[in-house]
């Protein structure tokens, strides 16, 4: 099924919404659920980190050996955290379908924009510019490809990435592209969000059947199943529960362990950081699920600690900068000064947080609200001149 057959469907006249509300999602408890979220948005971005630098058979280039031989018990589970992003992707369709509720599609587009550029800006600047300076850890790329990459569009170019974690950024942007054209566009209703689950599982399957690569760009048939779970719960949260809705998380954890296991285990696998148990691979993706379902249950209200607000405010940047700029940091303590790699490793993590917050504080405070608000000028003198011209 292609994105044109998607658009021939009829979308159907929308119904009052007259679902009673369930107490999760009342007014007066948004704040707790916010911070649910962000703590397992921070979760799933130490997760990540851990996977890079102790599960990865990259990260040897920044030790100077396999983490195998300096971490021989952290190096096994932490081949696990390349899962944060399967839960990154179910806490995505939760947040974005909430998000654009009651949103047009230039707010929308100007939100996404707004969020994600600024401090991908600045990651790319000090990637590179590490790059630069010690290029025994990282190559740098030629000035044509870091141009490019600050588009976020280099995978489809076939250019080189400046940060190795934004394929998932170009993951993202094509939900956003499909979300933005089949349901926001019209207005988010529940109705259509059901009706966008139901036809993108159904055409990730059939791209499946297809094997093509630009129905597989295009329908994402392996990540599909964990924005769609995170769609089917937020509408949970938001209307209480319902079979057909709970079918479709359902059916979304089933097709979404399926593709986390044949992607992430690989039985004839000798290197050690492949090493990972199947059951282990279909417990971790079962939490992603089971968590966010936790916080659509209002079940989470209890974890309303205001820091989990300001780690939620330094995941995105902090998710930016780890891998590369981790590196970095990683040879520079260990194999220039002769730091012990356990401290490495901790004091490692808490310099990338400490950049985070500053990326946080000095880009993307100030400059994300100064963009949004200039694209929305922008809009608006736009379609004045437009009317007047009529």
């Amino acid at each position: 099924m292609t994105q044109a057959t998607l658009a021939r469907v009829p979308d159907p006249v929308p119904e009052p919404e007259i679902r009673p509300v369930p107490a999760a999602a009342r007014p007066d408890q948004k704040p707790d659920r916010m911070r649910a979220l962000d703590g397992l948005r921070i979760l799933a971005a130490l997760m990540v980190c851990v996977f890079h630098y102790a599960g990865k058979a990259q990260t040897s280039h920044a030790w100077g050996q396999s983490p195998k031989e300096l971490f021989p018990d952290l190096s096994q589970a932490a081949t696990y955290g390349a899962l944060g992003v399967q839960l990154f992707f179910v806490i995505s369709g939760f947040v974005i379908c909430m998000s654009s509720w009651g949103r047009s599609l230039g707010d929308f587009f100007r939100s996404r924009v707004s969020r994600l550029y600024p401090a991908y800006w600045a990651a790319i600047v000090l990637t590179t510019a590490a790059c630069v300076a010690l290029p025994s850890v990282i190559a740098p790329l030629r000035l044509d490809e870091v141009l490019v990459n600050l588009t976020m569009l280099q995978q489809p170019m076939g250019v080189g990435r400046v940060l190795g974690v934004c394929w998932t950024l170009w993951v993202e942007a094509r939900f956003y592209l499909l979300f933005a054209l089949f349901v926001v566009w019209k207005g988010v209703t529940y109705r259509r969000v059901v009706i966008f689950c139901c036809l993108w599982t159904v055409a990730g399957v059939l791209a499946r059947v297809a094997d093509h690569p630009l129905t597989d760009e295009i329908v994402m048939r392996d990540h599909a199943p964990f924005f769609i779970g995170g769609l089917a719960l937020y509408l949970i949260h938001r209307y209480g529960s319902d079979l057909l809705l709970w079918g479709i998380v359902a059916t979304s954890w089933l097709l979404g362990q399926r593709y986390s296991t044949t992607a992430l285990w690989d039985p004839n696998a000798t290197s050690a950081f492949q090493e990972r148990s199947p059951y282990v691979i279909l417990l971790v993706v079962t939490f992603a699920f089971a968590a966010v379902a936790a916080v659509a249950l209002g079940w989470l209200r209890w974890a309303n600690w205001r820091w989990l607000t300001f780690a939620g405010a330094l995941t995105y940047p902090f998710y930016l900068v780890h891998e590369h700029l981790g590196w970095f940091a990683i040879s520079i303590l260990h194999r220039h000064f002769g730091v012990e790699p356990r401290v490495t490793f901790v004091a490692t993590i808490l310099l990338m947080l400490t950049l985070a917050w500053l990326i946080h504080r000095l880009v993307e405070k100030p400059f994300g609200p100064r963009l949004k608000r200039a694209m929305k000028t922008q809009a608006d003198r736009v379609r004045t001149q437009i009317r007047a011209a009529a």
